[in-house]
């Protein structure tokens, strides 16, 4: 859960009343609590030892603006202790009355100077820590993006895109924020606690055991009420998701909910989810908003013993006036830091949960490594064999078994069949995407085991049905395909592709800049640019998946002259389901259950009656033919 989810009622946003002021911070916080703490925690310091001296630094600076602040209300007790006694003595006549500016401005001066060397501690504490987090955090971070570009695309295909960039984002954000603010505040809270029950102590243990018999008192209210209004924070939480998820559906599918006439349905649906969203959340609030009345109470309680016990040693001569006004300004300090330790600790057991996900991206299993000694094709044909070849997406799940192929440099090579059939598996293995589980794939008579990643992926040239552009100019999608095109050459590859006219007439040309989804011009307009872009890099072999499903007829004639040129002299392997673009290849490969059970020319299958000329004749026939 990211920092910006966690619910929190009014009381939680600020310091509400505890003993004397300072209430319970972030009691009423849902908390992701992380499976192995110590073991994470340890591990997320490794990141901070380059930074040893400076965190040094840090903890001495903390260490002692906290103590000048908390020297100060002692010496502001002695200031009203001086005054008082200065003018009680004016008042019962006595020699030595009146007011002593010199000793009242003494002390204010001390004041004032331990309020700013407090200060001037504290900001270069917090400006340390600043660099220090955001460099830890850095080197952090890059370490998960380096690990990213290592991870098999099966890593990708299983876990969920927004999941991933949730634990990119939302969870370094999150660690980011409590590494430069919460470890402070943990030194700053546990040495305020410490040297706010010595100054109490000095002054009189008889009021300092006072204030901490109230403390177990607050702490179990706290704790009662908190826990009653967790539940009902996890309900509102749930019901949160289960309105914004009925919204998003609703309003991304609202054509479809319109000529379906459902909008009573959807209405009815919103306001159900709605009220139980009410009901906990009201509920939530109220409970949790008890806290400050409660803590009130027990504040007053304690401020009441205090100044009775107080009024009473102070007649008897046991302690002076200032010490009372001292003492109740470090009662307050006192339950500061159990009310900033409690919000710390949750803050932290979410910072460990949020690290636990980012480790577990650094400890997943990597690709395998390229070869030592990687070679390079000379001039690469596009020759293409699998010998033997044998994959499992699972170790006890057969997909393709004893696979082999030979397609020649230049051939057309048309992969069909089936939904499922292994055809974009094929492709994927040709890629080293995923490794082989039995066999070998050679180019050019070579491994491609023995290719760099790299420049195995620079062999192929890929269009997709499925396509991608990003937000940017046009020339700079074109480009994309080859690093350090001319402009002249960005253009020849859009004309290749008969996308050079619609280009032109677009208000800002090739400057024509493209949003996030590319969704300014058609889908098969984007079709041809993700072709230019293919010409441009000139590859050796070409994979074409269905690049025509999905535009009208006059642009597909247009798109199929554009991977017409885009062909010529290349290898290239297209997947089809439109039997009938596919019947001028050289060799078609039939694939069902992972084996090729077919190949040959598109009459030689149809002269053979089996499973492609099935396929074929389910086309063109108003009934399907079962296959």
């Amino acid at each position: 859960m990211s920092s910006d989810d966690k619910p929190r009622s009014d009381s939680s946003t600020g310091r509400g009343p505890g003993v004397f002021g300072g209430g319970p911070q972030g009691m009423a916080m849902i908390v992701q609590k992380p499976k192995n703490f110590k073991g994470t925690f340890m591990r997320l310091l490794r990141y901070f030892r380059p930074y040893a001296f400076r965190l040094a630094l840090v903890l001495v600076a903390t260490i002692l603006g906290t103590i000048f602040s908390i020297l100060s209300p002692k010496i502001m007790g002695n200031a009203t202790t001086d005054l008082f006694d200065g003018i009680s003595r004016k008042l019962r006549g006595l020699p030595g009355g009146g007011v002593n500016f010199h000793q009242i401005g003494h002390l204010v001066m001390i004041l004032a100077g331990l309020y700013l060397f407090s200060s001037l501690f504290n900001y270069f504490q917090q400006y340390v820590m600043a660099g220090v987090a955001q460099r830890a955090v850095y080197d952090l971070r890059k370490q998960v993006n380096d690990k990213l570009t290592r991870l098999p695309i099966s890593y990708f295909d299983t876990h969920p895109h927004g999941e991933i960039m949730s634990r990119f984002v939302n969870d370094f954000d999150n660690i980011s924020s409590t590494l430069q603010q919460s470890l402070t505040q943990l030194i700053q809270s546990v040495v305020t606690f410490l040297g706010v029950i010595v100054m109490m102590l000095t002054i009189s243990p008889l009021m300092t055991l006072t204030v901490v018999i109230t403390l177990p008192l607050s702490i179990y209210a706290t704790k009662t009420i908190a826990v009653r209004s967790q539940t009902y924070f996890l309900s509102r939480q749930r019901r949160l998701g289960e309105l914004n998820g009925h919204i998003e559906e609703m309003y991304t599918g609202h054509q479809i909910v319109k000529a379906y006439g459902h909008e009573d349905e959807a209405l009815a649906k919103f306001d159900e989810i709605n009220e139980r969203l009410y009901e906990s959340t009201w509920k939530a609030q109220f409970i949790t908003g008890i806290i400050m009345p409660v803590m009130n109470f027990i504040s007053n309680i304690g401020y009441v013993l205090v100044s009775v016990i107080g009024g009473i040693l102070v007649i008897r001569k046991r302690i002076q006036i200032g010490d009372i006004l001292a003492f109740i300004q470090y009662a307050r300090q006192f339950s500061q830091p159990i009310t900033q330790l409690s919000s710390i600790s949750n803050v932290i057991q979410s910072t460990m949960a949020s690290s636990e996900r980012v480790f577990e991206i650094l400890d997943e299993p990597e690709q395998e490594p390229d070869a030592a000694n990687a070679v390079t094709l000379t001039a690469p044909a596009g020759r293409i064999q699998f010998e033997h070849v044998t994959f499992r997406y699972q170790p006890d799940t057969p997909l393709i078994e004893d696979m082999n192929l030979d397609v020649q440099p230049g051939q057309m090579a048309a992969i069909v069949g089936p939904t499922g059939a292994g055809k974009t598996t094929l492709v994927n293995l040709m890629m080293r995407f995923y490794e082989l589980s039995g066999g070998r794939i050679l180019i050019d008579g070579t491994d491609i085991t023995q290719l760099s990643r790299d420049y195995l992926h620079h062999l192929f040239g890929m269009v997709l049905q499925d396509t991608w552009l990003f937000n940017g100019t046009i020339r700079a999608n074109i480009a994309y395909g080859r690093e350090g095109a001319t402009e002249d050459e960005v253009v020849e590859a859009a004309r290749a592709a008969q996308a050079d006219h619609f280009i032109r007439t677009l208000p800002e040309g090739y400057d024509t800049v493209l949003n996030e989804e590319a969704s300014n011009i058609s889908q098969g307009q984007k079709q041809l640019l993700t072709i230019a872009r293919a010409i441009l890099a000139d590859p050796a072999i070409l994979i074409l998946d269905e690049a025509t499903s999905s535009v009208d007829t006059r642009t597909e004639i247009l798109i199929q002259q554009a991977m017409d040129h885009l062909m010529k002299g290349r290898t290239s392997f297209v997947i089809a389901h439109r039997l009938s673009t596919i019947q001028d290849a050289d060799v078609i490969l039939v694939m069902n259950h992972g084996k090729v059970v077919e190949q040959g020319t598109h009459q030689q299958l149809l002269d053979l009656g089996g499973f492609y000329a099935d396929l074929y004749n389910s086309q063109f026939k108003t009934g399907a033919v079962a296959v």
